[in-house]
């Protein structure tokens, strides 16, 4: 009876092993998109690179360094680029801000107040062919801005969430004057064609902006990412810890969030926004994390063995596309490297 139980245990740890080869692919490279900045004529455009085999420290810009993906609806501007995988792998979306700054005449004021309330949304079932982009309405009318788009998976409701900023205006203030702040903003889709009304996700009473969410299955948790927008100094509306990034956990999208750590990037960057977040390929343990030191070099690397804690230090040796700003990466197989590199 034991050698029966212990080969009918064996031949179940052998079928585990068999379906998470099968549904689980070996990432083998990464794929970077980002824009590079409102100073450069195609600058707010989409861009992409490919890590130098696994190392996602190394990084060689495609099409010459050229946009990939350009869009030509709403402000014909992009910015803030998120690819996201679907669950089951048959397809990806990418996500981005439909702004334009270079020449526009517009200030920042301006387009807080009278910006885009959609996002571009592209699909892709290879990442080498593209659809779109669509220009899809998200944020309410009372929104002056729809800033730096991002989404995950939740399992347990089989829904996607996709999170941005928007600055909020009382109903009725067409002309949305007045002082205000970024709140994040919250809602559910399926397909990335349907999506819920939007919901505040996050109100601190001053403004954040660009926050995203990763979930660690070493700990069981989810953590957000996110800019204190506040200036940095001491006084009335400041913080010491303003223009710098804050990581937070819960035990779900939707869940309480607690403080781990504010002011991530401090002494090593003069300021921080734009966080991409994504784990390592071979270290389980072992997360990065791309600060974007805007007005100065862009994206600068950090990385952790210990994201509960944020641990996160200065990554040694690395090889960005220059510049690069605000956007995202994911894993990819060899197979698919090879594909998008051709």
């Amino acid at each position: 009876m034991f050698r029966w139980c212990h080969s009918f245990l064996v031949l179940l740890i052998f079928l585990f092993q068999v379906e998470q080869a099968i549904c689980m692919p070996n990432h083998s490279a990464y794929l970077f998109a980002y824009f590079t900045g409102e100073g450069l004529q195609n600058g707010e455009q989409v861009y992409f690179a490919l890590s130098e085999a696994n190392d996602p420290l190394e990084w060689r810009a495609l099409k010459g360094g050229h946009p990939v993906l350009v869009s030509n609806v709403g402000t014909k501007g992009v910015r803030d680029p998120y690819l996201i995988r679907s669950y089951d792998g048959s397809k990806f979306w990418l996500l981005a801000t439909d702004l334009k700054m270079y020449k526009s005449g517009m200030s920042w004021d301006t387009s807080q107040r009278q910006g885009s309330k959609s996002i571009l949304i592209w699909e892709s079932s290879n990442l080498l062919d593209w659809q779109g982009p669509r220009l899809v309405k998200i944020a309410p009318d009372t929104a002056g801005n729809t800033w730096a788009p991002k989404a995950i998976y939740d399992s347990s409701s089989n829904e996607y969430h996709v999170f941005w900023a928007s600055s909020l205006y009382p109903a009725g203030n067409s002309n949305h004057n007045g002082s205000t702040y970024h709140r994040i903003m919250r809602a559910t889709t399926k397909d990335f064609i349907t999506f819920s009304p939007a919901t505040v996700h996050i109100d601190s009473g001053h403004s954040v902006i660009d926050a995203g969410v990763v979930y660690d299955e070493s700990s069981s948790k989810f953590y957000r990412f996110s800019k204190d927008e506040r200036s940095n100094g001491v006084g009335e509306g400041k913080s010491v810890d303003g223009k710098f990034i804050v990581q937070e956990v819960s035990d779900g999208v939707t869940g309480k969030w607690t403080d781990v750590k504010v002011g991530i990037g401090k002494g090593s960057i003069k300021q921080g926004e734009g966080p991409l977040v994504f784990k390592n390929n071979l270290q389980n343990d072992k997360w990065h994390l791309f600060i974007d030191e805007f007005g100065g070099r862009g994206y600068v690397p950090f990385e952790t063995t210990d994201i509960y804690r944020a641990s996160w230090k200065p990554s040694n040796n690395f090889t960005l596309p220059k510049p690069c700003r605000h956007g995202s990466v994911i894993p990819i197989t060899e197979e698919k490297r090879k594909f998008i590199a051709s």
